[in-house]
């Protein structure tokens, strides 16, 4: 049970607060996270999403510069609370559609009544943006420009949808669509470590299984994979049936209308990535050399449509002269280098090559870079995971359906 929930500033400053249960927590407990969170000198990003503290457990998760930390005095499953602070994430997210400090202070009322709807007494009670789209209407410029014309600033309707008393709370009952749709996205992202000598310290992807569904009445759906024995640490949506996964790896369920994320999943078992990055570097008489070299390590089945370089030059380097045959440089003033390459051509592999000055008084280059890489493949799941079929009951029509995947990097890191 949840008994307080904060949302944050990237400086540290309490936006909005709500108190869940009749035990009031008190806001000091936000000046002992941030003070813990200097103490540990780690970025935000970086810290435990569950942090004990001398009175309290508190849970955290950091979305475009919000910190959305939630307390409690009671044990309490962490997944549950993280997963809900996730889900409030999604919702402001959908609703105010750019999330950051401006946004969440000038919709301060809808934000504070999505939080009322969401949570009954420190308990998650309604977390569908579908049904609550009917409860709560989202901010636009004309309800803005009512609101202050007839002083009346709450957007909650007086009506509750219908779906509260099913048993599907979340999707709209007696839905008509004029055509139905509904499309399957494999989304993932790999995260890598690539060691000094090349060696593949780590990789794992973690993916998604996201449903557009724009489907009439109240639809029946199944979904299964050709190899569903990669999949690791599966989580599911509430409308997913969970008897006929755990007998035969099928997905069962009734979808929300709309997009939604129907499961998440990891596979931990590869033994290579899509593509190499290769630094060398030499230093002598106070200056050093860097050459990157990058390219495809196999045809992962499609091009890739985009990649890009980052990495912070050494502090103890003066300045920087590089240059590549592919792409563009760009080296900022706080030394973040960026190399932007885009696809990689066919007859040529792109190279960023160049001298770096050392400090004076300095002969050798001692601490590395770290090469940070993202990209981009459309239609192929790096997984290897792969759809098999989507059957569909309970439609007067044969639908449409479409099947997508899309892989993009994650924490992709080469050590130089």
């Amino acid at each position: 049970m949840l008994q307080c929930i904060f949302l944050l500033s990237d400086s540290g400053e309490v936006m909005l607060e709500k108190q869940l249960t009749g035990h009031r927590v008190d806001r000091s407990i936000c000046s002992w996270f941030s003070e813990h969170l200097l103490s540990q000198r780690l970025d935000i990003s970086k810290l435990p999403p569950v942090i004990a503290s001398p009175t309290h457990y508190l849970f955290q998760i950091f979305r475009d510069g919000i910190t959305f930390l939630a307390c409690t005095q009671v044990e309490m499953p962490p997944l549950m609370a993280i997963e809900f602070l996730s889900r409030v994430a999604d919702v402001l997210k959908d609703y105010l559609v750019d999330l950051n400090e401006d946004s969440i202070k000038d919709n301060f009322v809808i934000v504070y009544q999505l939080l009322d709807e969401m949570i009954d007494n420190g308990f998650p009670l309604t977390t569908e943006p579908n049904i609550l789209r009917e409860m709560i209407t989202p901010p636009t410029m004309v309800s803005k420009v009512l609101s202050v014309m007839t002083g009346n600033s709450s957007n909650v309707s007086n009506t509750l949808p219908g779906a509260t008393s099913s048993s599907v709370p979340w999707r709209t009952m007696d839905l008509k669509r004029s055509s139905n749709e509904v499309y399957v996205e494999l989304v993932e992202e790999m995260d890598a470590i690539i060691s000094r000598d090349g060696m593949l310290v780590k990789c794992e992807i973690y993916g998604e299984v996201q449903v557009n569904s724009k489907l009439s009445g109240l639809p029946d759906l199944t979904l299964s994979f050709a190899n569903p024995s990669i999949l690791n640490d599966v989580r599911f949506h509430p409308c997913v049936r969970f008897r006929p996964w755990e007998s035969h790896q099928i997905l069962s369920f009734v979808p929300p209308d709309g997009l939604f994320k129907l499961m998440s999943y990891r596979v931990n078992k590869l033994k290579n990535t899509p593509i190499y990055v290769k630094p060398q570097l030499s230093s002598d008489a106070g200056t050093c050399r860097l050459s990157v070299l990058v390219g495809t390590r196999n045809d992962p089945g499609k091009t890739i449509d985009s990649i890009e370089v980052n990495f912070r030059l050494p502090p103890c380097v003066a300045s920087a002269d590089l240059t590549s045959n592919h792409g563009t440089v760009n080296i900022q003033a706080d030394k973040i280098c960026s190399w932007s390459i885009g696809r990689i051509p066919k007859d040529k592999a792109p190279c960023m090559s160049g001298t770096l000055v050392l400090d004076k008084g300095l002969e050798r280059l001692h601490v590395f870079p770290t090469f940070h890489v993202a990209f981009k493949i459309m239609s192929v799941a790096l997984s290897g995971l792969q759809i098999d079929k989507l059957d569909l009951k309970n439609l007067p029509n044969p639908p449409h359906k479409g099947f997508r995947a899309v892989t993009r990097a994650g924490k992709y890191e080469v050590r130089s």
